[in-house]
């Protein structure tokens, strides 16, 4: 291989030279090791890079070729693996067939759909990796790509057009220039958003010409079961995983291709210039999902209640108000997706699915506030999310909570308002035994509740030391409740006091005290 082989740098050219007396379009390309050449373009001529220094196929970079990034963590590849579309069996033979008898083959598909990814797979697979692929910049003179081609080294190469509707014209793909590419047997491989080929398909343009030369593959925008669900699902990738599970009514490549922009765009909106205030409802929305509230639909009470657990930001957020900052972050972006979206009901929201993976992944992302899990517990609308919020908390926090009491006492509360008050008894009392005065009156109650009153009484007598009247006055009924237990025996057998004290003890005892409500 050449020491010094090149790689377009697509989109950088300029038009103008030191001095001010050479005025024409300039082709640069970068070399594989790190320099970078310039081709400079006479007012008649274009001087194509030559194909010794068109990447070949197997070190060809495809992000750098159009294919979307998607997010990409430390230690996870550039890209996840590619999931098989229904598709990619037809869409190889046509490119089989172009590689030995050349013609153009075009992928065409809605925005986001996957055609880049698509088509570059085709090309991977079916074409052998010393293939030199050319890739020209949007508007680039391609008449001179023949008597190139003609030359040394001409053979076995593709025309890679990502987006064809930049390179039509007459100084692009032409009739003219396809026949002579297809006499040269050089396969044009090419892809279309499907408003870009119906606009120019038809009629009897030049540009239509080229465009009837070959059907479309055409890829629909909405997943099948099998493309969804493949029968060997790549489960190493965690980007495709979250892909599955949370994309919503958006497909995989939609999620996988707009996520990294709207994480994107929601860092950087947290500038007191930008939308501090959509930045924190977003946020807020995020870690409510992070909770376990992924699709129940969030009211604006409770986005605005959210937002004073993130104090900070809230100060912050004061020169935006509510109403612009949930307009910015339910803005549709790419034609997909807003930040925030509609959740189901009546003036409800819920976050995009793949802003919740991301903030869940990085290490450095911070902990949800500990006031949004309390919220979360009164924003669950049924069982199922109430088992989600509670699966979520025991996952997130009881590392902690071995550690901290307000977090062992918001576990507790959890786990009382879903019924388990058994495991809700455990952690009061963990965060009792760590010196907290209200999570020892609470473990007191539910000890007394279930007939541990031997066990309550010391955490009552905890809290109530500390000043923690419910405890005062729970304590005291309980302790009146045994001392006529042990009144009535010594009464019925015959101690005279005892007899006389029972009657004002029955007043304390006949109402007792209310049960645990956290």
């Amino acid at each position: 291989m050449d020491a010094e082989r090149e790689a377009p740098i697509h989109g950088e050219t300029d038009n103008s030279v030191s001095g001010g007396d050479f005025h024409a379009p300039v082709i640069q390309a970068r070399t594989f090791s790190g320099g970078v050449h310039s081709y400079y373009v006479s007012p008649s001529h274009t001087v194509l890079p030559p194909v010794a220094v068109w990447p070949q196929l197997d070190m060809a970079d495809p992000i750098a070729l159009g294919v979307r990034r998607t997010r990409r963590l430390p230690g996870e590849s550039p890209l996840p693996p590619y999931v098989e579309r229904d598709c990619d069996g037809e869409l190889g033979g046509r490119v089989l067939k172009v590689a030995l008898e050349g013609g153009l083959v075009v992928v065409t598909g809605a925005p986001l759909s996957g055609k880049t990814r698509t088509a570059w797979a085709a090309l991977f697979t079916n074409l052998p990796g010393t293939t030199r692929v050319f890739a020209p910049s949007p508007g680039t003179d391609l008449r001179g790509l023949p008597a190139l081609l003609r030359g040394p080294g001409g053979a076995g190469c593709v025309l890679w057009l990502d987006g064809l509707e930049g390179h039509l014209g007459e100084n692009g793909l032409t009739p003219t220039l396809l026949a002579e590419l297809v006499r040269l047997c050089v396969p044009v491989l090419a892809t279309m958003e499907d408003e870009a080929y119906d606009a120019r398909r038809f009629g009897t343009s030049g540009r239509a010409g080229v465009l009837s030369a070959a059907e479309p593959i055409e890829l629909p925008r909405v997943w099948s079961e099998s493309e969804v669900f493949p029968a060997e699902v790549p489960v190493e990738d965690r980007r495709l995983l979250d892909a599955v599970l949370w994309r919503g009514e958006h497909s995989v490549s939609e999620y996988l291709a707009v996520g990294p922009e709207l994480v994107e765009e929601w860092r950087r909106a947290r500038r007191p210039n930008a939308h501090p205030r959509g930045h924190l409802l977003v946020r807020a929305a995020i870690d409510l999902g992070r909770c376990g509230l992924r699709r129940v639909g969030l009211s604006q009470d409770v986005l605005r209640h959210a937002q004073m657990f993130y104090p900070q930001e809230l100060a912050t957020a004061r020169s935006e108000s509510f109403e612009d900052g949930l307009a910015w972050a339910a803005h549709i972006r790419h034609g997909v997706t807003g930040l925030l979206v509609p959740g189901g009901g009546p003036d409800t929201w819920a976050v995009f699915g793949s802003l919740i993976a991301e903030v869940n992944d990085r290490v450095d992302s911070s902990p949800v506030p500990l006031g949004i899990w309390t919220l979360a517990l009164s924003a669950a609308a049924d069982k199922a999310a109430l088992r989600s919020v509670r699966w979520n908390a025991h996952r997130s926090l009881v590392p902690a909570a071995k550690s901290d009491p307000e977090v062992a006492v918001v576990l507790g509360a959890i786990n009382a308002t879903f019924g388990d008050l058994e495991t809700a008894t455990y952690w009061y009392r963990k965060a009792a035994d760590a010196g907290h005065t209200e999570a020892a009156a609470t473990a007191g109650e539910l000890l007394a509740s279930l007939a541990s009153v031997t066990k309550a009484v010391p955490y009552l007598e905890q809290a109530a030391e500390a000043g923690v009247v419910r405890a005062q006055y729970y304590l005291g009924v309980l302790l009146a409740d045994r001392a006529h237990s042990w009144l009535s025996r010594a009464a019925e057998a015959g101690h005279p006091l005892a007899a006389r004290a029972l009657p004002p003890l029955r007043k304390v005892t006949a109402t007792p005290p209310d049960t645990v409500k956290e």
